[in-house]
């Protein structure tokens, strides 16, 4: 039996516009029927490259075709803005990250969705990734024992010319912040994921590498988790000329490094092993036969601070927002899952701003 492809409109037709068309296209269960963007350049030359209508607005994409869903890549701090249109017409979305720029935004957004019933997916394509769900696997079997520290660091390199290459970037209306908002999200997402939902904050932030922007370059932040486990972040866009993203995950049982995206490290306690007193010296890295399960060799090369990978990454999380909507079940990534990250860095902000510790809630 032929299923009708899910039919895409995308609004934003800038950086991570050409992600979402490219990994639509992609898909055997979706189609790209059109574009919109208040350039009109911008949404011609996506359009020609992908066969499909463009427009000026999203208003005159919604009323000029029939879309089932929406994806919204626009400047982060218009994103609720648009989400709320297409939902309010009726569509379901994929939001980029971040949901907004603002809890409020954020908020709004959540009640505009569970009055209108439809779905909603906030982006985080690296939950996607063979290495983030064998680790994740591993920590909800207990693999690793009790948890008890995480680390997320994000530190690569932004030159002067991406900051003056659009009047949106490095503002704190539109961009929402810096490193942590636009660079690190991702990978805070992934840790709290894996680790727990963040209590509480201390951090640290800084402009230092970066002129005539209005946010930070590097940022730090130590983190409590629900379950007691300690953490810590490092984002930054001052790091030249740009090193890899690591994610790293301990436990009294076990440990695990994700390094751009590929399982670098995992060694976890066999039943009854009670290993050396000071430990074993780095213990046997099971990566590659923990990635054999997953069909993928355990390191190569990722995404990384390399924006051109992402359309790839996009796939598999559209294709799990095509099933859920068709499934009528939540994304694995929905408002509430998204707004999660959002809260962090928001307290990290504050933190920054205030010298103290802030307690995030839910």
């Amino acid at each position: 039996m032929t299923v009708e492809k899910l039919r895409f409109g995308i609004l934003g037709c800038g950086v991570i516009g050409p992600h979402h068309a490219r990994a639509i296209s992609g898909l055997q269960s979706a189609e790209l029927v059109a574009v919109a963007d208040v350039v009109p350049e911008l949404a011609e030359e996506l359009a020609d490259e992908h066969g499909c209508s463009h427009y000026a607005s999203l208003e005159e994409m919604l009323s000029g075709l029939d879309l089932d869903a929406v994806c919204v890549c626009t400047p982060s701090g218009m994103h609720a803005e648009g989400a709320i249109e297409a939902l309010e017409a009726g569509k379901d979305v994929v939001i980029e990250k971040p949901v907004d720029v603002s809890l409020e935004a954020a908020d709004r957004l959540i009640e505009v969705q569970r009055a209108t019933g439809r779905r909603v997916a906030v982006v985080s394509q690296h939950r996607f990734d063979a290495a983030t769900q064998a680790v994740h696997e591993a920590l909800t079997k207990g693999e690793f024992g009790r948890l008890t520290s995480g680390s997320a660091d994000v530190r690569w390199w932004r030159s002067q010319s991406y900051y003056d290459s659009g009047g949106w970037r490095g503002t704190w209306e539109l961009d929402g912040g810096g490193a942590l908002i636009n660079q690190a999200i991702h990978s805070i997402d992934l840790l709290q994921w894996l680790m727990g939902p963040v209590v509480e904050v201390t951090a640290y932030a800084g402009l230092l590498a970066h002129e005539k922007i209005e946010v930070e370059d590097t940022a730090v932040a130590i983190l409590k988790f629900a379950n007691g486990t300690l953490g810590t972040i490092v984002a930054t866009t001052a790091a030249y000329p740009g090193l890899t993203t690591r994610i790293v995950v301990h436990g009294d049982r076990g440990s695990a490094i994700i390094d751009d995206d590929e399982l670098s490290y995992f060694h976890a306690a066999s039943e009854g092993q009670e290993g050396d007193a000071y430990g074993a010296g780095g213990g046997e890295n099971q990566a590659e036969q923990v990635m054999q399960h997953y069909g993928e060799a355990a390191s190569g090369p990722g995404a990384g601070a390399d924006p051109a990978s992402l359309s790839m990454a996009h796939r598999d999380q559209i294709q799990d927002f095509v099933e859920a909507v068709r499934e009528g079940r939540e994304p694995l990534v929905n408002l509430e899952e998204g707004r999660r990250p959002l809260a962090t860095i928001q307290g990290i902000y504050e933190s920054a701003r205030t010298g103290g510790p802030v307690r995030i809630e839910e």
